[in-house]
């Protein structure tokens, strides 16, 4: 197979495989001036949310990082921060955190400005400089290694483990070998296959670090009186057959492949080695899906066997389903049919046909998600709101 890219070149080796003008809320108090930039300019990518005030320490620096993280992914070639002013995560805040190599940074602030229309006024003057410079931006060959794939498994059957994960694995090592990097998430979803993953990890640091991460979501359940091991916890994955969270587990961890696990980083970090890395999200997809796009991944390989639409604001989602009954029924958020493979067609062809996809995706062919404007955006937390 030919791997050629076409992207647009942002920082020294950072490759976006799209070209977004994003307009981004710091903090929830600015999420009407969004939405209203939003509604008046379709074209843009309006973010909001709950957060960017009231938060305590570690958790503060979290929200900081996903959000500037979000403005740093390579598929924003210019961005709009918008804060209300008093917030305790900025709009300047968030801004210095981007790099402006390759990329517009831009920020207003509600409280300085006053009056709603000069407010208006000014954000869609700056949206409008913003296109300008997105629209000089030309797609460039670059090498398949600058690529960071997400990977994310939700609304899971006993076909997942079987079809799906397994063919993203093929997939996930194949790109691992072209050097790439690639994000498995999820660490509640590793409960019960520790040892599968901590046989992968050669750095004795590298490994206790994730082994610690799990066993604190298994104990942070049990605090709130839940014991995740040897249960299943979620209704859809009862619903759909899974038996505990372990055979969940074993068949999430599939879409990694074989690969070595290279680094363990913290939620919306940016990883810092080539390869398979894994990130510290939780099971919920789209916290999961905001942070590794916040560390940089530019494209997300997303698996299910009961169904979702689910996207992201500036990451392509490719969804792959596990059954065909599924793929059918909806059709209008299935990118790939894994479920062919139940009716006897080899597993290496579907895996060619999603990394054909992939490569396609990257090159400007919109996904499902993108299609329906499926743009869901959800920042994991870490403690209380003060």
């Amino acid at each position: 197979m030919t791997i050629e890219l076409k992207g647009y070149r942002r920082q020294e080796g950072v490759w976006g495989v799209r070209n977004h003008v994003l307009v981004l809320a710091s903090v929830s108090c600015a999420n009407h001036v969004v939405e209203r930039l939003g509604r008046s300019d379709p074209d843009v990518i309006a973010v909001t949310h709950q957060h960017g005030c009231a938060h305590l320490g570690h958790d503060r620096q979290q929200v900081l990082r996903t959000l500037a993280g979000t403005c740093a992914n390579p598929n924003v070639g210019a961005v709009l921060v918008v804060g209300l002013g008093c917030e305790s995560v900025g709009a300047s805040d968030i801004a210095q955190h981007v790099p402006s190599d390759g990329r517009m940074v831009r920020t207003i602030v509600i409280q300085e400005i006053g009056r709603a229309e000069e407010i208006h006024r000014q954000a869609m003057a700056a949206v409008a400089e913003m296109k300008d410079f997105t629209a000089a931006a030309k797609r460039e060959p670059f090498d398949i290694s600058a690529l960071v794939v997400g990977l994310e498994c939700g609304g899971s059957d006993p076909f997942s483990g079987i079809a799906a994960n397994p063919t993203i694995g093929l997939v996930s090592d194949r790109l691992v070998e072209l050097g790439a990097t690639v994000i498995l998430s999820e660490i509640p979803e590793m409960i019960g296959a520790e040892e599968a993953l901590a046989r992968r990890i050669a750095d004795p640091a590298t490994r206790r670090k994730l082994l610690e991460r799990i066993e604190q979501y298994v104990e942070t359940a049990r605090s709130q009186g839940c014991d995740l091991r040897g249960v299943n916890p979620t209704p859809g994955n009862i619903k759909a057959g899974l038996s505990t969270i372990e055979e969940k587990s074993l068949g999430s961890i599939c879409k990694g492949g074989r690969s070595p696990i290279g680094q363990f980083v913290e939620y919306a970090a940016a990883p810092t080695r080539r390869g398979l890395v894994v990130m510290d999200t939780p099971g919920q997809d789209p916290e999961s899906l905001c942070g590794m796009a916040a560390g940089g991944a530019g494209v997300m390989i997303f698996s299910t066997g009961m169904g979702t639409p689910l996207g992201h604001p500036v990451a392509p989602v490719i969804k792959v389903a596990s059954n065909s009954a599924m793929a059918a029924r909806m059709a209008d958020y299935i990118d790939l049919d894994a479920g062919r493979i139940l009716a006897g067609r080899p597993m290496q062809h579907v895996a060619d046909d999603l990394l054909r996809l992939l490569l396609e995706v990257c090159n400007g062919q919109p996904t499902k998600s993108e299609r329906n404007a499926c743009r869901e955006f959800a920042i994991s937390r870490i403690g209380m709101t003060y």
